[in-house]
């Protein structure tokens, strides 16, 4: 299945269940991979609102502003994530995110 069957079985699944979150972190995927930044911004964080726990959009969302060339923005998300790993009790989340801070301020 091509990227953009992808994106169109997606965006079917959450007219029906816009409020699932698996779905909406697949499409924002697929939209990063994309090379849409913006649409992917807006679907991490809509996931964000649905499940502010959702630990994974925060390395994704300093990914996405890292390849912008928008490092504080991503040290901000990245640190965000951190903090949220520590207290879920993740290390393997803890070290790339620490990984990837410390490749960003290098």
């Amino acid at each position: 299945m091509d990227r953009l069957s992808r994106i169109n079985m997606l965006l079917g699944l959450l007219e029906s269940e816009p409020e699932d979150v698996f779905s909406n972190y697949a499409l924002a995927i697929e939209y990063a991979a994309e090379g849409d930044f913006v649409k992917a911004e807006k679907q991490f964080l809509k996931v964000l609102q649905i499940d502010t726990n959702y630990l994974a959009c925060f390395y994704q969302l300093g990914q996405i502003h890292e390849k912008q060339g928008k490092n504080e923005t991503a040290l901000n998300y990245y640190k965000r994530g951190l903090e949220l790993a520590k207290l879920q009790g993740n290390n393997k989340a803890v070290n790339e995110i620490n990984e990837a801070i410390w490749m960003l301020e290098d």
